[in-house]
């Protein structure tokens, strides 16, 4: 894994879409535009997005919506030549901290009931089954199975 100090992490911003949405494309079969990207910046007030940057470049990003004291994961990826480095992890970690200091006690996300890679990495940071969503993924009706994490004794950084 790369250590957190060639890292960095900041809000996402409009010129970051075109590296994003190359991203999107290459992690999920059915991405994200850059029309919806750039709708939840200007428009979504609920909406908190981080990109992930190693040696000036975006590698990773993830994004959520904060409602009152719930997060809610919309969409999280690293570059595919970065995976299985430990980056998941960081930019996971940088998104429930940041979940933390915008208030939120829980945080939910939906996964592929197939993405068995992702559930465990969502496990190692509290998160457990609670349901699943039938046909959710609109490519293939695939089952979504939702995980919650309890985030309120959290303090930031206090999770690895």
């Amino acid at each position: 894994m790369k250590s957190d100090h060639e890292l960095e992490f900041r809000p996402l911003r409009l010129e970051d879409i075109p590296a994003v949405v190359a991203i999107e494309q290459e992690a999920f079969t059915s991405p994200w535009t850059a029309e919806a990207f750039e709708n939840e910046l200007r428009n979504n007030h609920f909406a908190r997005y981080l990109a992930m940057w190693h040696r000036g470049e975006l590698i990773g990003y993830g994004g959520m919506w904060t409602l009152i004291d719930e997060a809610h994961v919309t969409n999280i990826a690293v570059r595919a030549d970065y995976r299985g480095q430990g980056f998941g992890k960081q930019l996971m970690r940088e998104l429930q901290q940041l979940a933390v200091r915008n208030g939120m006690e829980r945080m939910t996300l939906e996964v592929r009931v197939s993405n068995e890679r992702a559930q465990r990495l969502y496990r190692q940071f509290g998160f457990e089954p609670a349901g699943l969503r039938p046909g959710y993924y609109t490519d293939n009706k695939e089952d979504a199975l939702i995980m919650w994490a309890e985030l309120g004794n959290m303090k930031a950084g206090e999770r690895s």
